[in-house]
């Protein structure tokens, strides 16, 4: 680990200055350490592997495997594990992500949902059923320290996610993405990040609050992703302190990479024109391009690209700082690190931005995932395997030792450290809201849920989905369509007062 996962920093400092600019922890929203919490079974020797799961929201994997954006930090964890090159999450987005990632469990189609206070109203947005499903439940009755950093706001302070949150022995908070305080934003900073085409009430509001909550744009330790990498990084303090006593599971999940994106100008100038002086797009609508950019306008859309790469290598720095503390403590050796996402972002392909429950195209639904083995095995590996989001929790208890309990569907991608095959997946199939898709070697479709608006692509000829076969080809298309709901087991629910 000391040459090769020493943090390569980008211009401008390096780990130790950005983790002394973080200044005081602060965590916010934890539990009191429980010594001997109730109801935890055998505890685990001290010598059994810690757990990180990262979890990066809004990330696409050309961004990570591909040439869109520079991301040194996860390069490096991808040159000490496994790299899922074909990753598609099963449920999108957020909310239904989550629910995937932490139970180890299929969600969607999402039967018998309804809405939830102070979650959107939109198909999937949930709690766990119960906070036992989730794996880190299973590793703290196991023995484990379980802790939690994160800014994503239903999981963090949503009514329904309450018992999921008082599941861990520390649960530390970040707010201010969507609530907080509105003061302090001058007109001439919000006209900068808000031009005048994408200038509605709501989004003023929006990108106000965003503004007063995280002005960041010349300080970067205040970005969001700093906050819960910093929250993260104590919390890796805290557990390095009682090692001794039993090993520990942590998750930091940050929001950023999501929209707004509001990154310092030498991170935008990697991907942008640097004569450019012109408002910057910080929040895209979710609609056709051609709905609300015309002439001159159209330049936003290269902004946008480069404000969303900026975004991304902004958080791979501070993911950098958080992997530099756990080499400080002397813990990657013997700790499982898995980097996971949960879903991507259209900036201008297919003539879109935002996210489309209908338009499921690859910028929105492939993601990376990385597994990482204390001991390094199959280090810079690069697997096509099929994997999903619910692979995750079953892979990581594999790894610690700890049996995971009856329901958990996902696959245990951990036998290919011990060249063991995995089940055969020939495709990867999942949905969000009211769509679903199925993706094979061959062949790509999606379309909603009672068997309408299909899309069908030849991936092997057409690896960007932008030549539409369903026409031509409606008998392949409607075998995919019939694959889903058999995967599914039966027909596929479809909620019209949401759409």
């Amino acid at each position: 680990m000391e040459g090769s996962t020493r943090r390569r920093f980008l211009a401008g400092g390096g780990a130790s200055a950005a983790a002394l600019a973080l200044g005081a922890p602060g965590l916010l929203g934890c539990n009191e350490e429980d010594p001997e919490p109730a109801g935890r079974g055998e505890r685990r020797p001290p010598d059994a592997p810690n757990v990180v799961l990262i979890i990066v929201d809004t990330l696409r994997a050309d961004h990570v495997f591909g040439p869109r954006a520079r991301t040194p930090n996860i390069d490096a964890l991808a040159g000490m594990g496994i790299a899922f090159t074909r990753c598609f999450p099963e449920a999108m987005p957020t909310v239904p992500a989550r629910r995937s990632i932490l139970s180890g469990r299929r969600v969607f189609p999402f039967r018998n949902w309804h809405p939830y206070p102070k979650l959107l109203p939109e198909p999937g947005w949930a709690p766990l059923s119960s906070p036992a499903l989730a794996f880190t439940s299973v590793l703290r009755k196991a023995g484990y320290w379980t802790a939690y950093a994160t800014d994503n706001t239903p999981l963090g302070f949503s009514p329904s996610w309450a018992p999921f949150r008082a599941s861990f022995d520390r649960f530390a908070r970040r707010g201010g993405q969507y609530g907080g305080t509105d003061k302090g934003v001058s007109d001439a900073e919000l006209r900068h990040w808000l031009p005048p085409v994408l200038e509605d009430p709501a989004t003023r509001d929006r990108i106000r609050r965003y503004l007063a909550n995280g002005q960041y744009s010349h300080d970067e330790t205040k970005s969001f992703a700093a906050r819960v990498f910093k929250d993260g990084s104590e919390l890796l303090r805290i557990a390095s302190e009682r090692r001794r006593r039993g090993p520990f599971a942590l998750v930091v999940d940050t929001f950023e990479p999501h929209e707004p994106w509001t990154p310092p100008r030498r991170y935008l100038d990697m991907y942008g024109d640097p004569d450019y002086h012109g408002p910057e797009p910080a929040r895209p609508y979710y609609a056709p391009v051609s709905r609300y950019l015309s002439g001159a306008d159209l330049v936003l859309v290269d902004r946008m690209k480069a404000l969303y790469a900026a975004e991304v290598t902004m958080t791979d720095r501070w993911l950098g700082v958080f992997m530099d503390r756990l080499h400080e403590l002397g813990l990657e050796d013997d700790t499982i690190i898995v980097l996971a996402a949960d879903h991507g972002f259209l900036v201008g392909e297919h003539g879109l931005t935002g996210k489309h429950w209908n338009r499921l195209y690859p910028e929105l639904i492939h993601v990376p995932l990385i597994v990482i083995d204390p001991a390094r095995r199959k280090a810079g590996v690069r697997s096509e395997y099929y994997a999903q989001t619910h692979d995750v929790a079953p892979t990581i208890l594999s790894m610690a030792g700890v049996p995971a309990p009856r329901g958990m569907d996902g696959v245990n991608l951990s036998r290919l450290f011990e060249d063991r095959r995995l089940p055969q997946r020939p495709f990867a199939w999942g949905g969000y809201g009211n769509a679903w898709y199925v993706r094979t070697d061959d062949w790509k479709a999606f379309g909603t849920n009672i068997g309408e608006d299909i899309h069908l692509f030849d991936v092997e000829r057409d690896r960007r989905e932008t030549h539409d076969l369903a026409a031509a080809r409606a008998g392949k298309a409607r075998e995919l369509y019939r694959t889903a709901r058999r995967k599914a087991g039966g027909p596929l629910p479809y909620y019209p007062e949401t759409v």
